[in-house]
């Protein structure tokens, strides 16, 4: 049976533990709301692209732009987008969980990986699975300049023939405390699947200059601001999974202490109960002494 002193150093040690997860879960609060402004701001952009983008991929010709030709898949290209640091509950796992499902999806295809993330560059080390390339420590300093680091050596691979197509793989920020794994083909291009809107006025764009200029300067453009979107979201999923693992943590941290604090009063009043029979004990027997 553990003693006081044992069960004070385990309250204090609980304590500590509960003030550096309040911590915690106050500075990601406070990165949270800077993400959240971020990626609520640019989602409007980024799908609003996506949609043009593939409008305009359903009336253009397969050969109007590189980044448009749709090959054989015979060579894949998996972007994984995990955090730097953990304390984030699943984050993590459920990113790379969905990762391995691609991976082991059946066919001939050959799979290679661009790992966003020590969490995936860790993962993924100590496994068979081939790594082109990674980016690490960036995350609290997110630029624009990142997404064009990653998306022109992407468009840079595919063009010249070593992949055939690209996806990512990152948690989606949807609240504080949902954060859903999406899975986006981001080389080819993909037209739009839905049928058109009643009314919608059908042919072609009229372009300005001319179709290959718009599209050489749009598609680029495109992936960049996909890969710029998953980045983000990534980040505000984070902070929001980290923010609730904490509280969570923090909430778990309390009830330990109430559980030990009721075991220590416990042990104490079994000591004192003790002690005092003790006392009593003593004092009976010296009373019969004097009596004898």
């Amino acid at each position: 049976m553990p003693t006081l002193r044992d069960i004070q150093r385990r309250i204090r040690s609980v304590q500590s533990t509960q003030k550096i997860t309040k911590a915690m879960k106050l500075v990601a609060a406070a990165k949270l709301r800077r993400a959240q402004e971020r990626i609520t701001a640019a989602r409007p952009y980024a799908n609003k692209m996506s949609e043009l983008l593939s409008d305009l991929v359903s009336r253009a010709e397969g050969d109007a732009h590189p980044l448009l030709a749709h090959r054989e898949s015979r060579r894949r290209r998996l972007v994984v987008i995990t955090a730097d640091k953990g304390l984030c509950g699943a984050f993590n796992s459920n990113v790379l969980r969905s990762a391995l499902a691609f991976l082991r999806e059946p066919g001939d295809s050959e799979v290679t990986l661009i790992v966003v993330g020590k969490k995936a560059r860790d993962f993924y080390r100590r496994r068979s699975w081939q790594i082109k390339g990674e980016m690490l420590g960036f995350f609290d300093r997110l630029a624009y300049a990142h997404a064009q680091e990653l998306a022109q050596g992407l468009m840079k691979d595919y063009l010249d023939g070593e992949v055939d197509e690209v996806h990512l793989i990152y948690n989606e920020f949807r609240s504080v405390a949902v954060q859903r794994v999406t899975r986006q083909q981001l080389l080819p291009i993909e037209a739009r699947a839905e049928a058109p809107v009643p009314g919608e006025v059908g042919g072609d764009y009229i372009y300005e200059p001319d179709a290959d200029a718009i599209l050489a300067a749009l598609l680029p453009r495109h992936v960049t601001t996909q890969v710029f979107r998953a980045l983000m979201e990534s980040v505000a999923g984070e902070y929001g999974a980290r923010m609730t693992a904490m509280e969570a943590a923090s909430k778990n941290a309390k009830e330990m202490i109430d559980v030990l604090t009721i075991q220590f009063n416990k042990a104490r009043q079994e000591r004192i109960t003790k002690e005092l029979l003790d006392i009593v004990g003593g004092a009976e027997a010296l009373h019969q002494a004097v009596e004898a």
